[in-house]
């Protein structure tokens, strides 16, 4: 138990800014105890939903939705959208493999990677403004970053490293033991959130997800770090489309 304590906590400093403290040791016992990122992610929600949910009752739509994006990536820090970025960057490059796994590794960031940024940040703006609703709201936030962080768990359980490096720590010790386990929480936390909405939301994310690692696979040979938290983003931005595409459906 103490293990998985431990494994917890470094899942908050890993995947948030929340100040937990993080050590190597931590790392370790996270990396055994992959099927946890989803329950970050949940609590990860929870706190979104609060913020979320207070806002609706100052603020309208928009600004509500402009305060949410901002807090995602306070909460959350920018490590995952600088992944997209990269992400965005190698599958634009022009050329062989060695050339596209070159620029996504490159520190700059190019045209690929600033559109892939601004279509998944506007996504989500656009995505949270369609939900509105301040009952359903903070729902759809716990479903969206709890199916975001178990998208990470598929990427890293069905791909296959390029290189050496904490990416390829992170895929290595992925097992479909972890993905099963995570795949039962964020179920169940998503029916729990939204019902068959929610467990759609997650399927819908996942199918993302492997829509990611698929692209990954064609233009790279395989998945990265910066692949796997590319597909927090886009696991996030397609829960969220979903459920706003639902909710504009039912006015």
């Amino acid at each position: 138990m103490s293990e998985i304590l431990s494994a917890l906590r470094s899942g908050f400093g890993f995947l948030t800014t929340i100040p937990v403290g993080i050590t190597l040791e931590g790392i370790e016992k996270l990396m055994k105890h992959i099927y946890l990122f989803p329950v970050v992610g949940a609590v990860i929600g929870l706190l979104l939903a609060a913020i979320g949910y207070a806002s609706s009752l100052i603020f309208p739509p928009g600004l509500t939705s402009i305060i949410l994006v901002i807090s995602i990536y306070y909460i959350t820090g920018i490590n995952h959208i600088d992944a997209l970025a990269d992400f965005g960057d190698g599958v634009a490059a022009h050329g062989a493999r060695e050339k596209k796994i070159a620029a996504m590794r490159d520190t700059a960031v190019g045209t690929g990677g600033m559109i892939f940024c601004i279509i998944a940040i506007l996504g989500v703006f656009s995505s949270l403004f369609s939900i509105a609703d301040k009952m359903l709201l903070p729902y759809s936030l716990i479903v969206a970053e709890t199916s975001a962080k178990q998208s990470m768990v598929t990427v890293a359980a069905f791909g296959k490293a390029i290189y050496k490096g904490f990416g390829s720590t992170t895929v290595d010790n992925t097992k479909k033991s972890d993905f099963i386990a995570g795949m039962a929480f964020s179920g169940a936390v998503c029916y729990l959130a939204l019902g068959i909405s929610g467990a759609v939301a997650l399927m819908v994310s996942q199918l993302a997800g492997l829509l990611v690692l698929n692209t990954a696979n064609r233009h790279f040979g395989g998945v990265s770090g910066d692949i796997v938290g590319a597909s927090n983003e886009v696991g996030r931005l397609a829960a969220l489309m979903f459920l706003g595409g639902a909710a504009w459906m039912h006015l």
